[in-house]
């Protein structure tokens, strides 16, 4: 932003980003909730689809999975552009004909997305979103109007571009990998519908992940921290040189609070490019916070003005800067800040922040006990889940099931978690970058000690395990059970539950 936006140097909201402002006396009841109120309520129903019900349908479906299932995972990449560009070209660049927000950062990438596209649903424009990876179903990354497309239009709409991806196949050394043609079903549905704008999420990094054939008029930076470092860096400022790649010329970029460094490279990208700047602390952010019965109670402030009592459906201090970070972006899209100084109309961004569902993301899916599914799977992640979980339920003995991926960090995220798990079992998930429970279990060891760990290989072993442990409470007491480390593990912890 520019200087004339530089807030009054008198205006205490400078003071707020650093320690929240104390809890409102007025909303003592709301702290002294039991358990069972805290945990109950608010939220809307999450957008999972479930597997078709026509067997005709869900057989063309596994098809299309066992084909893009042939091609190279998102963790085997060549970085550039150059096949998806290619795609882009002979499909008529379809990315080219809506305009668009595009997000990247290290966690909260999928809420902040979801938070940004219910709100320009609320203010009746029609959206495509793409997120990346996945809960249970293929399907939920590509959405339309808030909700996850078709089986059968995802089915419909690759069979479409299947000719154009083989042409491009044929052309290049390697062939398009399972998230370039996905990013390239992605856009094709999006113009095809059409959409008014595209909320676009980055699979990895920015400069050369294949989201990146568009240039968003809204380019957002959630918190970058450490992960992917084998490919990304091995500093905050290093995983930014890539992620500053999506900030385009004479774009507006939103910025999450970000570490120095970090913040000196995405700053220095957009003075290449004449991008606008708006920075969490400055031009916005959460002025006050209270836990609300299934979430909590904001007050936020945006490039238009502050926003006072937002209800938001989510639990954790992360997921209400996800929101302040969501609402400056959509603020930015409408020219709110600088052609309009003007706030957005305070129902609609109420109703729609109301209406927010997040899955997997501090996700209730059980009573008695409670279970809770959180897809933390990076230290940064797994400490505000940890700080979430301690504000948001007053669990007496909670129980971990922490299944992790082989090339995380692991043992920073368990010791993350160390202090709020009475036991951890370890367990591994289905997918073939599980690390082995074996191996997680020696690792735990070192962290929790022998006598507080358990070993289940078995998901659904585990699960049992956990909420056996759990009960052991009493039926009144406060035993729960977490499921995190991997967004794999809580979808399949999220089916076995019942979920989907």
């Amino acid at each position: 932003m520019s200087d004339q936006n530089e807030p009054d140097p008198l205006d205490p909201f400078e003071e707020i980003i650093a320690a929240e402002t104390d809890r409102d006396p007025d909303l003592a009841v709301i702290e002294a909730g039991s358990r069972t109120l805290r945990t109950q309520g608010g939220g809307p129903e999450a957008d999972v689809p479930a597997r078709p019900e026509d067997p005709e349908v869900d057989k063309a479906l596994r098809e299309v999975e066992a084909d893009l299932a042939t091609r190279w995972g998102e963790t085997k990449l060549e970085p550039s552009v150059t096949r998806i560009a290619a795609l882009m070209d002979v499909l008529g660049e379809p990315q080219r004909s809506y305009p668009s927000i595009h997000i990247t950062g290290t966690n909260g990438k999928t809420s902040t997305a979801r938070m940004i596209e219910a709100l320009l649903g609320a203010f009746e424009l029609r959206t495509g979103r793409y997120t990346s990876p996945h809960v249970q179903s293929i399907t939920e990354r590509i959405s339309l109007d808030g909700a996850s497309i078709s089986a059968e239009r995802f089915i419909e709409t690759y069979n479409d571009i299947k000719p154009y991806i083989e042409m491009v196949d044929s052309s290049q050394e390697y062939r398009l990998s399972f998230f370039e043609v996905l990013t390239g079903m992605a856009y094709a549905a999006f113009a095809d519908a059409p959409v008014d704008v595209a909320v676009v999420e980055v699979g990895m990094g920015g400069s050369w992940d294949a989201t990146n054939v568009i240039d968003g008029d809204v380019a957002v930076v959630t918190p970058i921290d450490l992960d992917h470092t084998d490919r990304l860096g091995s500093t905050p400022g290093e995983i930014a040189v890539e992620k500053a790649g999506i900030i385009k010329q004479d774009a507006t970029v939103i910025m999450a609070q970000q570490p120095v460094d970090a913040a000196q490279v995405l700053l220095k990208k957009a003075v290449e490019v004449d991008a606008t700047v708006a920075r969490e602390g400055l031009e916005f952010g959460v002025v006050s916070r209270q836990v609300a019965v299934g979430g909590q109670l904001a007050t936020l402030r945006g490039l238009g003005g502050e926003y006072p009592e937002v209800y938001l459906p989510l639990h954790g201090a992360h997921q209400a800067h996800n929101a302040a970070v969501a609402l400056a972006a959509v603020e930015a899209f409408f020219g709110v800040g600088a052609a309009r100084p003007e706030s957005l109309e305070i129902d609609t961004v109420r109703k729609a922040f109301a209406a927010v569902a997040s899955p997997g993301r501090m996700e209730v899916v059980r009573r008695s006990p409670t279970v809770v599914l959180d897809a933390a799977h990076n230290p940064a992640g797994a400490r505000a889940t940890a700080e979430a979980i301690q504000e948001a339920f007053d669990f007496s003995r909670l129980i971990g099931v922490v299944g992790a991926s082989g090339d995380k960090n692991v043992r920073e995220l368990l010791e993350a978690f160390e202090p709020i798990f009475a036991e951890v079992v370890v367990t591994q998930n289905s997918s073939h970058r599980a690390m082995d429970a074996d191996e997680l279990a020696a690792i735990a060891v070192e962290v929790f000690g022998d006598e507080r760990v358990q070993v289940e290989p078995r998901l659904p072993d585990a699960l049992e395990a956990a909420i056996t442990l759990a009960e052991e409470e009493g039926e009144f007491a406060g035993g729960g059970v977490l499921v995190t480390g991997s967004v794999i593990t809580v979808g399949e912890a999220r089916l076995l539950l019942g979920k989907g």
